[in-house]
């Protein structure tokens, strides 16, 4: 009986000495080492980077190529004809990236990682300036704040945004290269913390010019460029933030997998191949290739590159005759857009790493300067050879472009020399409107393929003049984008005070800086 006892009391106490073993390791067994409950900066960083820019790049084929008359569209015309709706691109896909993008501020502001910190702000700065600047108003002081309890965000104005957009990438610009932590995941640099201060600081000008109706920008734009030590800016065509896309998914560019027939609906726009052979310019080259019919190859003579009208009806764009003889007309006598942009299934030239999405290009930084330097926002160098500076860069990019996929006659035909810029529709010279009016041709041009910047600056500036086709829906340009259906039926008090402040959800109801 004792030893019944003994045997008992020995098993009790070990049954009670496994289970509190048991509970001292709960945590440790219950953890999942394949899902992890934080994930590093250098694994959220490349996601950020490159769905985010993909977005870009969609925009721009899709919409701004097309709004702002590069291309047009010879079938399913509703987007060059303005029949645009709610759009949700790319306002839910920022929103989602930048839940990461704060998730980046967070972790690596606990491990005291400046330069992911700095970093992730500049992308924050980034993705809300571009939403505001398609929609106008958005959440932005109480945006992703869901887990404080704040699930239906106010929509705040644009001087808000603004203001908080060129706060934050002036914090990014002390805080990149203060910490000496390897920056992994850096798709878009390399990790080079000194080009994102430059990409930083160019989008303040961006910024600082895009609200100069508005806001006076004197000051800050003399401060950024009369101290390139503290403020540095892109210095080259070697600088400037471009995603390159590589061989293999998911990283090749996102129109190389399309089909055939959805790029074949794009084609050069008569708007652009007037104004390129107008000024002798040999982007036409880079920008469009020669029309089927002209048998020429990658490349040929002026004469072998035909555009389309941009708004034309479905019917009327599908049979579009350059010549003006209807026997002449289709698919077949249009250019389609330049090898650098062309699908898998387009042609055999076609070559995925050809393609960078171009966030932020030096040569539009050159026209900014030139544009500040004319108006006399800044004192430092000479509007001309900025302006002058800003035409080659954008030419010597395409040329070095043509080269890395061996084109090397298309890129032999890339040079602008004096006798270009001798020309009297590219000479810098006349009063200061007919400068400015140079300066926008310039620079919208070389804004071809750059996201909805061209659009955004054409609201700003005018230039160039775009006018709606036959066939458009309204009669004026579109100014902004409508908000997502889901903003609408989500988060409606807020929808409709921003709409009582900011004008009526349409596709003409300007911006607060649109003020031409």
């Amino acid at each position: 009986m004792n030893l019944n006892k003994r045997y008992f009391s020995g098993l009790a106490l070990a049954l009670l000495l496994s289970v509190s073993s048991c509970d001292q390791d709960f945590e440790k067994i219950n953890v999942n080492p394949n899902s992890p409950e934080k994930v590093s900066s250098a694994l959220l960083l490349p996601n950020i980077l490159r769905s985010t820019t993909n977005e870009i790049a969609g925009n721009s084929w899709g919409y701004g190529n097309i709004v702002m008359q590069y291309t047009a569209k010879i079938q399913f015309t509703n987007e060059d004809r303005y029949n645009w709706g709610p759009q949700g691109s790319p306002y839910g896909s920022f929103y989602n990236a930048l839940r990461d993008i704060n998730n980046i501020i967070e972790i690596s502001g606990e491990a005291k990682q400046q330069n992911y910190v700095g970093i992730a702000k500049v992308m924050r700065a980034h993705l809300f300036a571009y939403m505001s600047d398609a929609y106008g108003e958005i959440p932005y002081t109480e945006a992703l704040q869901a887990k404080a309890g704040v699930n239906y965000p106010k929509f705040d104005s644009q001087e808000v945004i603004y203001a908080g957009v060129l706060k934050e990438l002036e914090e990014a610009n002390a805080l990149l290269g203060t910490t000496t932590e390897r920056v992994d995941g850096d798709i878009l640099f390399n990790g080079n913390v000194t080009r994102w201060k430059k990409f930083a600081n160019s989008l303040r000008l961006r910024i600082l010019m895009r609200l100069s109706d508005r806001v006076n920008p004197s000051q800050a734009m003399q401060a950024i460029v009369s101290n390139p030590a503290q403020s540095p800016i892109f210095a080259s065509t070697s600088e400037e933030a471009v995603l390159q896309y590589l061989q293999d998914v998911p990283n090749q560019h996102p129109l190389y997998t399309t089909r055939s027939g959805s790029f074949d609906e794009v084609r050069l726009s008569e708007k652009m191949e007037n104004t390129l052979k107008d000024l002798n310019d040999p982007r036409l080259f880079a920008y469009a290739q020669p029309t089927t019919n002209s048998a020429a190859g990658v490349v040929g003579p002026v004469t072998a590159y035909e555009g389309v009208p941009n708004g034309l009806g479905d019917e009327e764009a599908l049979k579009y005759a350059p010549s003006g003889d209807p026997a002449k007309g289709g698919s077949n006598y249009l250019s389609r857009v330049g090898l650098l942009w062309a699908c898998q299934a387009c042609t055999s030239q076609a070559n995925p790493i050809g393609y960078q999405a171009i966030l932020m290009s030096y040569a539009e930084v050159q026209f900014i300067l030139a544009e500040a330097r004319e108006r006399g926002f800044i004192t430092v160098g000479s509007a001309e050879e900025y302006y002058k500076n800003g035409v080659k860069a954008s030419v010597d990019y395409y040329r070095a472009r043509y080269t890395v996929i061996n084109q090397p006659t298309i890129a032999s035909r890339l040079v602008v020399d004096d006798a270009y810029f001798a020309q009297p529709k590219v000479a810098y010279t006349g009063t200061t409107q007919e400068k400015l009016a140079k300066i926008g041709t310039q620079k919208w041009l070389a804004l071809f393929f750059s996201g909805m910047e061209a659009w955004h600056d054409w609201k700003r500036t005018g230039y160039p003049d775009i006018k709606p086709g036959p066939a458009a829906f309204i009669s004026t340009v579109p100014v902004r984008f409508m908000y997502p259906v889901s903003v609408q039926s989500l988060n409606g008090d807020n929808y409709k005070a921003a709409i009582a402040r900011q004008g009526a959800d349409a596709i003409t109801t300007r911006v607060w800086w649109d003020v031409k």
